[in-house]
């Protein structure tokens, strides 16, 4: 068989041949051509890789994940604890802010004359005071708080210009009867509309419910009142104010102070005693002492044990003492204790038909004191802050 030329003088077994030489060529070059994009360098579609092809992309790509890495361990627990210490602190300062909104409104609803403080107080922005002196007084105790006005905490216009210029503030404080807006109720508050010297609590009033009232005259004065002390004595201690001030002066600058007539008493199981704790077995076997604390006439604590107490009012434990009670806010906090004896209270040497608990050598019996040389509250002794 014979193959004829084409008429371009080309055999038709070479064009054949040249055909099928280009298909298989074609085939070998696209077969190579599809399996190219199968290198890493590729991206896929959505974006993502699999760790395989990560680590095998080359030096860039390599270098992504080395950052990605370290990224990682940037995130020490220092700066989560960091970020946690500043989440406290913004939640206590709310909790602060939240307390000192509701009292004011409480004081406005009730017609308080401490509204006007708080207008003042706003106005004024928050002023630095010295020291905030809480008496704590009952419904009973009208005498006690007539004797109190009449010797050591000045009235009206005095009054006033210890706050202005010494920067100290005095206030009765009470809370409520169980049956709000009773009889004793309306008393106070005509007495408060009278004198405007009493720091009125949400409280019921109860000899057994005084370490809460104490958790809750300090969390009502800080958020009244930005002081470098808060004072509590009872209404039964007369104080000299320039005593009492030269003594705290000195720790001013202490952050975390407690300062007071520092005891360690018994711890009393017997029910049938005064002073009986009933949660005594936690302090171990019978003859056990307190910790050391204040005696609850007279003590006072720095600004940040105050803010403390403030914060954390609602878990912190009451036993049935209050001076213990404020003691055992107290155990395991780094806090300073100072025993001045200057702040503890004693009997006179002389029995009379009133018992006495003294500052110093000061009395309820408002008169006698006055003609008794010696007793701090007498003029010869009472001196200028």
């Amino acid at each position: 068989m014979s193959w004829r030329r084409g008429d371009g003088g080309v055999a038709r077994r070479w064009v054949l041949l040249l055909c099928a030489g280009s298909f298989c060529l074609g085939l070998l070059f696209t077969d190579r051509m599809w399996t190219l994009p199968e290198v890493s360098e590729v991206a896929k579609p959505n974006g993502r890789r699999d760790k395989g092809n990560e680590f095998a992309a080359g030096d860039c790509n390599s270098a992504k994940v080395h950052v990605k890495r370290d990224y990682r361990d940037s995130l020490q627990a220092p700066d989560t604890h960091h970020s946690v210490q500043i989440l406290d602190k913004t939640i206590a300062n709310l909790e602060t802010e939240l307390s000192a909104a509701r009292t004011r409104q409480e004081s406005f609803l009730n017609g308080s004359p401490a509204s006007e403080e708080y207008k003042s107080s706003e106005s004024m922005g928050r002023r630095k005071y010295f020291m905030v002196i809480g008496i704590n007084t009952a419904f009973s105790s009208r005498k006690r708080r007539d004797s109190i006005r009449s010797t050591w905490m000045p009235q009206g216009e005095k009054r006033r210009k210890l706050e202005e210029e010494k920067r100290i503030i005095i206030r009765f404080v009470i809370g409520h009867s169980a049956i709000s807006g009773g009889i004793v109720d309306r008393a106070i508050e005509a007495e408060d509309r009278k004198h405007g010297d009493f720091m009125r609590l949400d409280h019921v009033e109860g000899y057994l419910e005084l370490s809460g009232k104490t958790k809750t005259y300090i969390a009502t004065a800080v958020s009244l009142w930005d002081a470098d002390f808060y004072v509590k004595v009872d209404d039964d201690v007369h104080v000299n104010i320039a005593t009492l001030g030269k003594i705290l002066s000195k720790h001013v600058s202490k952050p975390r102070v407690y300062i007071g007539c520092m005891k360690s008493g018994p711890v009393l199981s017997d029910k049938d005693v005064r002073y009986y704790e009933p949660e005594h077995w936690k302090f171990g076997d019978a003859g056990n002492k307190y910790f050391r604390h204040a005696t609850g006439q007279l003590y006072a604590i720095s600004k940040d044990l105050a803010t403390y107490i403030s914060i954390n009012r609602h878990v912190l434990h009451k036993y049935i003492n209050e001076d213990v009670s404020l003691g055992s806010w107290f155990i395991g906090l780094d806090v300073e204790h100072i025993d001045d004896r200057r702040l503890c209270c004693g009997t006179p040497p002389v029995a009379y038909a009133t018992l006495w608990r003294t500052y110093g050598k000061c009395t309820i019996d408002v008169e006698r004191a006055k003609s008794r040389s010696g007793f701090l509250l007498s003029k010869q002794s009472q001196g200028k802050i």
